[in-house]
């Protein structure tokens, strides 16, 4: 049967990264010879796409990405490349294509942040996966992904400026991909680290001491959607009952009325800080003042999903430093959102998340992604090389110090080491003192 937990080649680690919205990063390597990217993962879309033969992409080096140099993908340059035609199960834009010249298949996908999308062609080339039970091995899976020749709104510079993993239900998804040849088994997992750092392994099925919830299938919205039916903050519990889709591709929750309204009042009721006047520079409504001593404490919020499970929710706000650094007050991370409702990337901060397609639930438990997970039901390996990232200098940005291009060379590997990896500092506490533009990297169905 299908194997796993895969990771890919470059390591399973994942990174957060606030200079590129908040969201978690891991290195890829796709193509032959291989060339690696940076890429966003987004539980809250499908295709896999990587910057390509670029029309308009974000600058591939720039004084906000730190020492980064980004790398892009060109067909013409991978021998292992191939066009996927139009009769293609995966070409979506099938009456587009008769116009294309070249007979490739077209993609466009627009996302919920503000006109943001990303347009080219779909191509097929290898992506490098490593096995990570006993001594890794390098493993090739043919992958269909998303040229991107023109990229527009956040994905120039501020989100994703290097590609975007899609890990969404629908068949172009890279897990599904994967599930479809028999490469990992139908089921991944993410850890998020409460200091930033975290895993992604494919074929990771869960352990028996998770925490789960059924997931909501619609035929037509492919996303993790599950049911929120009750919520509690600082002790006090309180009915409240949504839907809401599981989205590593947005920066922090976003909820309509009432939920909001519920959340976010019964939080305020058991603030001791003095609230503040709302920041316009900020998306958040509710933000409070730290006192001159800076110890900061606020009320615990937890969501209790469809069939009891808690959903703790263990870093739900987000601290506003001066210049200095030093912390001047607080809000809590909720934007108020219309008609959608995302439980966001800082919902989700110190769990391990589990995105089961096979059994259609959502599973979770409270875990730090530098151990491993011997209760997983399939066998894994320690990452030797994965040493907890030192905390850069400077808020919200990558350290200068931080890798060079991360440029592996698969053809010698025989332990997936991240080659970056154990180099890579990035700082990660969620703080900020600028104006920030969350994102919204929902597919627009």
């Amino acid at each position: 049967g299908p194997g796993g937990p895969f990771a890919f080649a470059d390591g399973n680690d994942t990174y957060r990264l606030n200079a590129f919205g908040f969201l978690h990063y891991a290195v890829v390597a796709l193509g032959t010879p291989n060339v690696t990217f940076l890429v966003a993962l987004d539980t809250g879309s499908d295709l896999f796409w990587v910057p390509c033969d670029c029309l308009k992409c974000a600058p591939l080096s720039s004084p906000e990405y730190g020492n980064l140099k980004f790398d892009v993908y060109s067909p013409r340059k991978s021998s292992t490349s191939r066009k996927v035609p139009c009769s293609s199960s995966l070409c979506d834009l099938q009456t587009q294509c008769n116009s294309a010249a070249s007979k490739s298949c077209p993609y466009s996908i627009e996302y919920l942040s503000d006109n943001t999308s990303s347009n080219g062609v779909l191509i097929e080339d290898v992506l490098y996966l490593a096995s990570e039970s006993g001594k890794s091995k390098i493993t090739q899976a043919p992958i269909t992904f998303g040229c991107g020749q023109v990229q527009t709104g956040s994905f120039l510079g501020s989100a994703a400026p290097n590609g975007l993993l899609g890990l969404g239900m629908d068949s172009k998804s890279v897990p599904s991909l994967l599930a479809s040849q028999g490469v990992a088994a139908n089921s991944f997992s993410m850890c998020f680290g409460e200091d930033g750092h975290g895993r992604i392994n494919f074929g990771d099925t869960g352990s028996a001491d998770q925490l789960e919830t059924p997931l909501n299938i619609y035929k037509h919205n492919p996303y993790y959607n599950i049911s929120i039916i009750g919520a509690m903050a600082g002790g006090k519990t309180f009915s409240t009952k949504f839907s809401a889709v599981v989205d590593s591709g947005t920066s922090f929750t976003a909820l309509s009325d009432p939920m909001y309204t519920e959340i976010t009042s019964a939080f305020d009721k058991q603030v001791k800080e003095k609230r503040n006047q709302a920041d316009s520079s900020l998306p958040f409504e509710y933000c409070y003042t730290i006192s001159a001593k800076g110890a900061l404490s606020h009320p615990n919020i937890s969501l209790t999903a469809k069939g009891g499970s808690i959903f703790p929710v263990n870093d739900p706000i987000i601290t506003i430093t001066d210049i200095s650094s030093s912390p001047v007050g607080y809000c809590l991370a909720i934007m108020k959102s219309e008609g959608v409702n995302l439980i966001g990337e800082n919902f989700m901060s110190g769990l391990k998340v589990v995105f089961d397609r096979e059994r259609l639930v959502l599973g979770w438990k409270s875990f730090n992604c530098y151990s491993v997970d011997h209760s997983s039901k399939l066998p894994v390996s320690p990452n030797p090389s994965a040493v907890p990232p030192k905390p850069a200098s400077g808020p919200g940005s990558s350290n200068p110090e931080a890798a060079k291009r991360p440029s592996p060379n698969i053809t010698q590997i025989d332990v997936a080491k991240p080659s970056s990896g154990s180099s890579v500092h990035f700082h990660f506490s969620r703080t900020f003192f600028a104006a920030i533009a969350p994102l919204l990297l929902l597919a627009i169905l």
